[in-house]
């Protein structure tokens, strides 16, 4: 099942999976673009991604690793 853009608690979930070790908070912006839009199963087409929705992962993705 596909996810997009709007799905932020899922997008942390496989970032913390995908991504272990990796703190979300040295992440920089295009980056963590990029490594969302490779995350099995995005749908990058599924809407816009804009600096709200990226802030919005970090503490998300942070909370699932600790």
């Amino acid at each position: 099942m596909s996810y997009g853009w709007n799905d932020v608690q899922r997008i942390a979930e496989e970032l913390a999976e995908q991504h272990p070790g990796v703190d979300p908070y040295s992440v920089s912006f295009p980056r963590l673009q990029k490594l969302i839009e490779e995350l099995p199963g995005f749908d990058k087409t599924s809407g816009r991604v804009g600096e709200k929705v990226l802030e919005a992962v970090q503490p998300l993705w942070a909370d699932e690793i600790d």
